[in-house]
């Protein structure tokens, strides 16, 4: 039998009628109008009415750039809100369960235990890539959700396409895709396999390459149908009024953000050469992200002695595979040309 989405949706979520919000029912089409439906405070101030709850004109950009239709796009309060959603609609609480790969995004297990789902855990192999075998043996009936981080977080790698594919394939849950670093990674998004695959869902982020993790706000690609269901428990007014509006001007700046990406690779090319000239550096690993996962003699000792010099990186030593890691964040080159001389001076 193949993927149906149907049985997958909660029950409750399947009768539920979505909220109606004021501006969901009238929306103004360029013509002046005076508006007296929301109990809002008439006096304009910029930010005096509600926001768009659908969010058109941020969906109507990413639907050119993305050559996706506005359908097939949801936004959340940052993509944990989406990845949130779709625990809220998917999955049952104390009955259904989930699959995440450690050493991965640490919020797929919070969330997990918010929702009282299940999470499964399967390691990475050695070389950070899905065991896709042990993945499959660990699905039963009840198994909604599969979580894929590509690029990882904390490793930095692709995760291989043909064992996302077979995973795909095989798996009748929903595959989630979390594509937060793919504008790093020089490699296609999975954006463009939906059609192809009617349970993956991806998921984006304007925190990364486009510099605005201040305004939190994600991205979610489906299916119209997967959309729909998500529609139904979104908070009507979840993207505020002044994160559309910075937004908008964000992914509209296509210089700004090309020019930025650029030399965040460049810099990861020379951090990736000078980390591997460190004696305390025993590897590196292989980064599609903006960061640099190296293992180290003792990552606690060497972590505080950057503390001590006024740098602050991220200890991962305590995720499973990762013992003695530190990961770097690909800062300006005056922050890297920094930390390359306080890693010298150690």
């Amino acid at each position: 039998m193949g993927f149906q989405l149907d049985i997958l949706v909660r029950e409750n979520i399947k009768a539920l009628q979505p909220y109606s919000s004021a501006r969901d029912e009238f929306t103004s089409k360029n013509v002046e109008m005076i508006f007296l439906d929301a109990n809002e405070n008439p006096y304009d101030n910029g930010v005096n009415r509600y926001p768009d709850p659908q969010q058109k004109n941020i969906k109507s950009v990413l639907s050119t750039q993305k050559r996706i239709r506005e359908e097939q796009i949801l936004l959340g309060n940052g993509s944990d809100e989406v990845l949130d959603l779709l625990f809220r609609a998917f999955c049952e609480p104390n009955k259904d369960n989930i699959i995440s790969l450690p050493p991965t995004y640490g919020m797929y297990k919070v969330l997990s235990g918010t929702n009282a789902i299940e999470n499964r855990e399967v390691l990475l192999t050695t070389e950070f890539q899905p065991d896709v075998a042990k993945v499959l043996t660990k699905v039963d009936k009840n198994t909604k959700l599969l979580f894929l981080c590509s690029p990882n977080n904390p490793t930095g790698n692709l995760l291989e396409k043909e064992k996302i594919k077979e995973l795909l394939t095989n798996f009748k849950g929903l595959v989630v895709i979390d594509e937060a670093y793919i504008d790093f990674s020089g490699s296609e998004s999975w954006i463009n396999s939906l059609n192809d695959y009617p349970n993956l869902v991806v998921t984006q982020t304007l925190s990364k390459a486009y510099a605005m993790a201040g305004i939190r706000l994600g991205m979610c690609y489906a299916s119209e149908d997967i959309i729909n269901i998500l529609k139904k428990i979104k908070p009507p007014y979840n993207i505020n009024e002044l994160t559309q509006q910075r937004a908008l001007k964000g992914i509209e700046n296509s210089k700004a953000l090309i020019a930025q990406i650029a030399s965040i690779l460049e810099e990861r090319k020379r951090l990736i050469k000078k980390l591997g000239e460190i004696f305390f550096v025993q590897k590196t690993y292989d980064s599609h992200a903006n960061f640099i996962l190296a293992k180290v003699d003792d990552a606690e000792l060497r972590y505080n002695q950057l503390i001590e010099r006024g740098i602050v990186i991220r200890n991962r030593t305590k995720q499973p595979l990762c013992s003695n890691t530190l990961r770097f964040t690909v800062g300006t080159p005056k922050e890297n040309t920094f930390l390359i001389k306080a890693l010298k001076a150690i």
